[in-house]
């Protein structure tokens, strides 16, 4: 007797979101099924990986990663090029990390400069965040908002300190915006909820419930991001149907295991290949949980994480 799996079906379904502009635009949710389930209902797109690049030389991250981009890290504009041309990047993710008043103090304006130069050194979608610094934040993103106007691009984050400015800015520039809360799916809820009082289309959001590594708070992250997904479909709760993100490399690439020497630890195994897994691990477990879009930083890991989104997506027969 052949084997017919049990098959759920769910009442909601994740709001389709397209970034981006011409045949280069991608399209992220869509989905009426938890991760992957295709074998029980309809699941258009699979989830898209952003390199992450920067504004300034990334001076905090480990030689792992800045080995990979030593020759065009001092360049945003010729970074995100190598990852488009030569990474086969589906998405850029501009982290402008010099506007933190403690990490240059980079003005709003020339932020914006650098806007435009990778929008003119790419064509594939960009995402575009601030330094997480609330206040520089709301400045920063306005003017990047004005630069990046008519491109489809992505803008965040926005959060409970400054979303009203933020989201004003990508209204009045027709981008998408990524709103952030801590690790609390009524915080998601209710960030949401205030952003579209403002008259912003829900469907051009994306929820961001915050990101942790491996060893370092998964667990839970990964069960506020199944509960919103679970919300979202079996409960056909419409603030809680964006698309969700899980912005990886930042948290990954600090924790002790992708950085400790291996003369230190030499049980850890080889430090290179230790940190490239923690990633690929760390961003994999949150495609499971209900992630559409990854940002993530060195290539072996994303090259990993896309052969894993290819096997899974694959039709059941």
């Amino acid at each position: 007797m052949p084997f017919t799996p049990p098959k759920e079906s769910f009442s909601g379904k994740i709001f389709e979101l397209s970034m981006g502009r011409g045949d280069k635009a991608v399209t992220i949710g869509g989905e009426n099924v938890m991760p992957f389930h295709r074998f029980e209902g309809m699941s258009p797109s699979k989830p898209v990986v952003a390199f992450e690049v920067q504004d300034v030389p990334p001076e905090d991250w480990p030689d792992t990663v800045k080995e990979a981009f030593k020759d065009v890290s001092g360049d945003p504009a010729a970074w995100a090029a190598y990852c488009q041309d030569s990474l086969g990047a589906e998405a850029i993710a501009l982290r402008l990390v010099g506007t933190h008043p403690d990490r240059g103090d980079i003005p709003a304006e020339q932020a914006a400069e650098t806007v435009k130069k990778v929008l003119e050194a790419v064509k594939v979608p960009l995402i575009i965040l601030g330094s997480n610094h609330a206040e520089k934040d709301t400045a920063v993103l306005v003017k990047a908002a004005e630069a990046a106007k008519g491109t489809g691009s992505v803008i965040g984050k926005a959060q409970e300190a400054n979303y009203k400015t933020i989201a004003a800015a990508a209204m009045a520039n027709d981008l998408k915006l990524i709103a952030m809360s801590e690790l609390d799916i009524n915080l998601s809820k209710q960030l949401n909820i205030l952003i579209t009082q403002m008259g912003f289309d829900k469907e051009k959001l994306i929820t961001d419930p915050m990101c942790s590594a491996l060893s370092y708070g998964l667990e839970y992250t990964y069960s506020v991001m199944e509960r919103i997904k679970q919300a979202a479909l079996a409960q056909n709760d419409a603030v809680l149907q964006p698309p969700m993100l899980a912005d990886v490399g930042v948290y990954v690439w600090k924790v002790k295991e992708t950085q400790a020497a291996e003369a230190d630890l030499p049980e850890w195994g080889e430090l290179a290949a230790r940190g490239i897994a923690w990633e690929a691990v760390t961003a994999s477990s949150f495609l499971i949980s209900g992630a559409d879009l990854l940002i993530m930083r060195h290539p072996d890991a994303v090259a990993a994480v896309r052969k894993y989104i290819s096997e899974f997506s694959m039709e059941v027969r």
